[in-house]
């Protein structure tokens, strides 16, 4: 009877492996960070025409690659009529409410709806819809 020869392994592979399992974790939790959603509107007519709103909205935020990065004031034409930027990540702060005043809308528009937007998914998450006439 011969004597059987060990397995040898190739450990040269290892890090090829550890390196592409990095990666596909790294783009999941991009997709798993989800959308921006709005949780809360409260809009207040500041003149004739022009509206202050404050924007409650949650998002995973993960840092500069990932988070919420704005949200706009849209009529039912498609019209958007304010836009507030936010201007870096909010990690530790959620949900996180942040105001724009000056938004003007035009007298005949009475329900606008407000959406929230991500650096990765763009727009999609929860939308608010806001009567304006109840307001005036």
């Amino acid at each position: 009877m011969t004597a059987r020869q060990g397995y040898r392994s190739n450990s040269s592979a290892l890090p090829v492996v550890v390196v592409a399992v990095a990666a596909i974790l790294l783009s999941l939790t991009q997709v798993f960070a989800g959308e921006a959603d709005v949780v809360s509107v409260d809009a207040r007519q500041q003149d004739e025409g022009t509206w202050q709103f404050s924007v409650a909205v949650r998002h995973a935020d993960e840092g500069w690659e990932h988070y919420a990065d704005k949200w706009i004031v849209v009529g039912p034409d498609g019209t958007v009529y304010g836009e507030r930027v936010l201007a870096h990540p909010h990690v530790d702060e959620q949900p996180f409410t942040r105001s724009q005043s000056g938004i003007r809308i035009p007298e005949h528009v009475s329900t606008v709806v407000v959406k929230a937007h991500d650096s990765v998914h763009e727009f999609g998450g929860v939308e608010v819809s806001v009567d304006l006439d109840a307001l005036r």
